[in-house]
């Protein structure tokens, strides 16, 4: 009695892939009469090469992934991922070429996952046409700008980043041992969640950071929202991160008399003057932020402390250069880092450069095409997604000799220039360059400063590097510190 019921079901299903074939099939033949696409696979329908994209490895060079393609297609190639047609690059020319046609040829876009969990899809109802994405973009960059930029820096933020640095360290030294990710985390998230929101991590009694770094998991994730998956718990962190900024938003609109002169403050005033800043929209910004500024920071922080714990005669310049600045302060009567000085320390800001190098946190630079792309005999269809890989670029055994070596001397050569011109974009490049690039950079060279002079430390366990494609440290890195004994 079930036999014509389960044959039709059998049936619906094959009918329902012979579509998806056909369609898939008709879809791709239809790009590929617009003119000659790079070459590459498009993968299976709807799931592309999305899995082996997504496969972790045990090391910080080159993904297999990109490294498998490259060498069989060269560094442009067709992909699909995640249900959409891209173009992966790792080829320096046509990056700098697609970062000029910023708001041009292409515009900022993001991966399905990224999309759905930090405002740019349609079933959040914030998804707005180019032009206004251009305005909203720009404008929040220079209201980051405002509150992260050089001349914060120099007036404000150096002397705050000495005083969490410090408090931090000590707090580590009193420890068995810390795992450095997780507590880098939670040092730069104290410093970040004051600058944009005035929050106190300290006194609220929230985790808020352990769920950013759920959150920035789920955006390298598959989107399927099932109990049990990534996306899933990545989703459940959204939410109370949402909720957290939704209070603080409506405590203040409730009381306007009160201000903080914080990011959020900022934004909040905006919104009295431009239309495309609302509520929604804000609470997304935040959270994004957070995200950005906890995640790939912290992470890159504990990556150097990882290169440089295994490379002893680093550690050493370091020393000699940050003691040197040291006695400097004294002799002037200071007691808090300058700009003059940051900006003095040659080696650190060598040994920085490198670390990002190597780390590479980011999987790429996305963008979208607005209009079919003609480049060098190619055609790159409109709406294709554009992922400009950093690791293709950074680990280029072209451009950096021994290119997995941990060598700040590198940074010193007289060609350098030329090579990070065509080779270095950890900070993206074009018209949109990270707005937040200086004060990462000031917050590493004030921690490595701390770090060396004051404090000795081993490693305990772990260290392992995993690329997913984006960077972890599986099972952490555990060390112990220790104050230098006076």
């Amino acid at each position: 009695m079930w036999s014509i019921p389960i044959l039709e079901i059998v049936m619906g299903f094959v009918a329902l892939a012979v579509i998806a074939v056909s369609h898939w099939k008709y879809k791709w033949r239809i790009h590929s009469s617009r003119g000659r696409l790079p070459p590459g696979s498009m993968g299976f329908p709807f799931i592309g090469e999305t899995i082996e994209f997504f496969i972790p490895t045990k090391s910080i060079d080159i993904p297999p992934f990109l490294k498998k393609r490259t060498k069989r297609y060269g560094t442009l190639f067709k992909t699909n991922l995640v249900g959409r047609p891209a173009v992966v690059s790792a080829d320096p020319e046509f990056n700098r070429f697609i970062l000029r046609e910023e708001g041009k040829l292409v515009e900022m876009w993001y991966l399905d996952a990224f999309a759905k969990l930090l405002g740019h899809d349609t079933t959040t109802g914030l998804e707005v046409k180019t032009n206004a994405t251009g305005y909203i973009h720009k404008h929040v960059t220079n209201v980051v700008r405002n509150h992260f930029g050089p001349e914060r820096l120099r007036d404000e933020l150096l002397p705050q980043f000495q005083a969490i640095v410090e408090k931090a360290l000590d707090a580590w030294s009193t420890r068995e041992f810390i795992e450095v990710k997780r507590d880098c985390a939670a040092m730069v998230f104290n410093l970040t969640a004051k600058c944009l929101f005035s929050y106190d991590a300290e006194r609220s009694g929230e985790n808020l950071a352990e769920d950013i770094r759920r959150l920035y998991q789920g955006l390298m994730s598959l989107p399927i929202n099932i109990p049990g998956t990534t996306f899933h718990k990545s989703s459940k962190s959204q939410k109370k991160l949402m909720n957290t900024i939704e209070r603080e938003i409506a405590e203040r609109m409730a009381s306007p008399v009160t201000r903080k002169r914080d990011f959020l403050d900022h934004l909040l005033e905006d919104m009295k003057t431009q239309t495309l800043l609302t509520r929604d929209l804000v609470t997304y910004v935040m959270v994004a932020l957070m995200v950005a500024s906890l995640e790939t920071v912290s992470t890159g922080l504990a990556m150097t402390i990882k290169l440089i714990s295994e490379s002893p005669q680093v550690v050493q310049e370091l020393i000699k250069e940050n003691e040197e600045a040291l006695r400097n302060r004294r002799i002037s009567g200071r007691k808090e880092i300058t700009w003059e000085e940051y900006k003095s320390m040659a080696y650190t800001t060598r040994v920085i450069n490198e670390s990002f190098r190597l780390a590479s946190i980011s999987p790429g630079i996305v963008r979208r095409a607005l209009k079919d792309i003609h480049y060098k005999g190619y055609i790159i269809p409109k709406d294709w997604t554009i992922i400009m890989v950093q690791t293709g670029l950074h680990l280029n055994p072209e451009a950096f000799v021994d290119p997995l070596d941990f060598n700040p001397s590198r940074w010193k050569q007289e060609d350098i220039e030329k090579v990070t011109a065509n080779y270095y974009i950890p900070f993206g490049g074009g018209g949109r360059p990270c707005a937040g690039a200086e004060f990462t950079k000031a917050l590493y060279a004030v921690f490595l400063q701390v770090l060396v002079t004051k404090y000795r430390w081993v490693k305990v366990k772990g260290g392992e590097v995993v690329r997913t494609p984006a960077l972890e440290f599986r099972g952490g890195f555990h060390v112990k510190v220790s104050t230098i004994p006076k």
